[in-house]
């Protein structure tokens, strides 16, 4: 199992950024969590196979329609530790 920790800047919150996400990984197969941080970026936390966690970063970059991505980083990290995809 691979997992990926990406960090997602731009018009991110506000906008089912979060909800879309968790949508896209559950479609996917994919665990892991999304998550607002305090400056004004999306976590993602993706666990599960690589090509469903690359897929899910290609999605990310593109985010839903009233996102606007500028940037997506990308690290390999721990698994998750949680069932499912959530949303915090």
């Amino acid at each position: 199992m691979a997992a990926a920790r990406f960090l997602v800047s731009g018009r991110v919150q506000g906008v089912f950024y979060r909800a879309s996400t968790r949508e896209q990984a559950v479609g996917l197969g994919l665990d892991g969590i999304a998550r607002n941080l305090a400056d004004g970026r999306v976590e993602v936390i993706a666990c599960g196979s690589l090509a469903a966690i690359d897929a899910l970063e290609q999605w990310l970059r593109r985010g839903p329609p009233a996102a606007r991505v500028e940037q997506v980083l990308r690290e390999t990290c721990e698994p998750w530790s949680g069932s499912g995809f959530a949303t915090g």
